[in-house]
């Protein structure tokens, strides 16, 4: 018997009024979402690998390990290396597993929310349980995604959670837009973009205040964040046309990083990746913002996107 499975695997269509999203079994990716036929991220197709980790979770690390190496409770760990041109494990071990679907609501529209877990299996890097399940909402407000990761293991893990989603300019080029991102500070890097220290951040620089993209290369991670009334910090990719794609953390989460995708195959420049983070990179080495996820705990995240 020859079965075809989609590289993205099963789909799981949402719908909320104008609103539209499908995510993808692989990586519990959002694939499409889009409003009144606007994307907000960049789509990619069903039956494509996802580019650049199109809208997946990034656990239990985002961002790079030094070589794949870390200590913890003075045992050292070796997981595999999959970014070879800087020799650094790159965005954990769930995104691109599948995820499998354990709940869902109904709307007059058609399915509002999907819930989709994925049990991590031990491995020799990562010898830990754990159960990930992620639920995407749609409503008026937008896309609500929340995580709830527990540890099903008999000793605590080391713990971080991601997300990678790119923001569509719509029908605009990215050099065309402006940016606002709601953090005073900038993570400094070496040549391997791992992590050297912060610096604050001021001028045109300083986007807490929308500036414009024409010209400007990002893959860096932004702290001190600031936030709105409601707790929420922001990224805002306007677009020429007036309206902006938009995503929002909570406080469960305190870390963005951007990237404008140069030169990077399928993007290079064709959106803007805004992702919410609990940890900057190499956090399993240094331990900054690195959650100790007791046995039989859960931690919990929770960030949206919508269209303005």
């Amino acid at each position: 018997m020859n079965i075809a499975v989609a590289p993205s695997g099963r789909q799981h269509l949402l719908a909320h009024g104008e609103h539209r999203a499908t995510i993808a079994e692989v990586g519990a990716s959002v694939r499409t979402y889009a409003v009144g036929g606007r994307d907000v991220t960049l789509p990619f197709g069903e039956s494509e690998l996802a580019p650049a980790y199109s809208g997946a979770v990034l656990a239990p690390w985002p961002n790079r390990l030094r070589d794949g190496q870390y200590t913890w409770d003075g045992v050292e760990y070796q997981v595999p290396v999959t970014e070879p041109d800087r020799s650094t494990a790159l965005h954990g071990l769930v995104a691109q597993v599948r995820y499998e679907k354990v709940a869902s609501t109904t709307g007059p529209d058609g399915d509002t929310s999907v819930t989709l877990r994925h049990d991590l299996v031990p491995t020799p890097g990562y010898p830990w349980s754990l159960r990930v399940e992620v639920t995407y909402a749609l409503s008026d407000a937008g896309l609500r995604v929340h995580v709830a990761t527990t540890n099903l293991d008999r000793t605590a893990a080391p713990y971080g959670i991601g997300f990678h989603p790119w923001l569509s300019p719509g029908d605009a080029a990215v050099d065309d837009c402006t940016l606002r991102v709601d953090a005073t500070s900038q993570v400094t890097v070496d040549d391997r973009l791992l992590p050297t220290g912060t610096r604050p951040l001021s001028g045109a620089e300083d986007r807490t205040t929308p500036q414009p993209l024409a010209g400007v290369a990002l893959d860096d991670a932004f702290v001190d964040v600031t936030r709105d009334a409601d707790g929420l910090s922001w990224i805002v990719l306007a677009s020429p046309d007036g309206r902006a794609a938009a995503m929002w953390m909570d406080g469960s989460m305190d870390t963005w990083q951007v990237c404008t995708g140069n030169g990077i195959p399928r993007i290079d420049r064709g959106g803007v990746a805004a992702e919410p983070m609990s940890c900057i990179a190499d956090a399993f080495r240094t331990g900054e913002r690195l959650v100790r996820l007791e046995p039989g705990t859960t931690h919990e995240v929770t960030w949206g996107m919508t269209l303005v």
